[in-house]
């Protein structure tokens, strides 16, 4: 699997602080009045230290680099795997089993490598899809834990941008004589409740989901490629074995290489 940038976290990134930037100017607002640091040291730094609470030292730090990951687009060359997949087939139909042996070490995928190991080495079928899936549902785990790392974040930040809004509401009412200071000290107070909201639903909630597309893609592409495995264990045909691989990719995906792979 090869990473790139994921173009489509940075340009809506960008974008949403664009919008939101420009919306505050477009309606006559200066953005000096939007910017408060001990509002945003609450509301950051205070939802950061109760994350720190919540999970332990370490996975708080991680918060950071799995905020990094949706950055970072997954690349799977499924047309690639498919392709060799049903060469190994093939090869195995023509040669039996053993004969993969001398293909494996060229293969970039340790996932499939780790699969067509366990074949060559006459591992029973039922075993292999055990430790395939093992292994997919461990994944699955990991990744499940950093996207309920920047979910509690995000569920950490609204809550004190309120608390900060209270505060600031406690000491305006404190000083109700000052009828001049009311408007501005309002404005002060519902501040911190601006950058929970900001923090939360255009940074956090996203990146979260983010990944969450991500696992799903990779958990998809890992589920194929144990399909794929038990089929050139068992002797599947060639194109009985291209069309399970194929049901995987979706509809675009799969024009683009099954004329490729199923030959008539």
């Amino acid at each position: 699997m090869n990473k790139s940038l994921n173009m489509g976290t940075l340009i809506g990134l960008i974008g949403a602080i664009v919008m939101i930037l420009g919306s505050i100017l477009l309606s006559g607002n200066s953005l000096m009045a939007f910017v408060d640091i001990p509002s945003l040291a609450l509301v950051l730094m205070g939802s950061y230290f109760a994350l720190m609470m919540a999970f332990s030292l370490t996975d708080s730090l991680g918060v950071f680099a799995a905020i990094g990951l949706t950055f970072q687009q997954p690349v799977f060359d499924s047309g690639s795997i498919i392709q060799k997949m049903i060469a190994f087939s093939e090869k195995a139909r023509r040669e039996g089993l053993l004969a993969l042996e001398d293909e494996l070490e060229d293969l970039d995928d340790e996932f499939v490598k780790k699969g067509l190991r366990l074949v060559v080495d006459g591992t029973d079928a039922t075993i292999i899809r055990d430790l395939m899936e093992l292994e997919l549902s461990q994944m699955q785990s990991r990744h499940s834990f950093k996207i309920k790392l920047i979910n509690m974040w995000a569920t950490l930040v609204p809550g004190l941008g309120m608390l900060g809004t209270v505060m600031g509401l406690v000491g305006m009412l404190r000083n109700l004589d000052d009828k001049a200071s009311i408007g501005p000290n309002m404005a002060l107070a519902l501040i911190t409740t601006f950058y929970g909201s900001l923090f939360s639903n255009v940074f956090f909630i996203p990146w979260a989901n983010k990944l969450g597309v991500f696992d799903n893609d990779e958990a998809g592409m890992k589920e194929m490629i144990i399909e794929g495995v038990l089929s050139i264990q068992s002797g599947d045909n060639t194109r009985i074995l291209a069309m399970k691989l194929l049901a995987y990719l979706n509809p675009i995906a799969r024009a683009a290489i099954e004329k490729e792979v199923i030959k008539d």
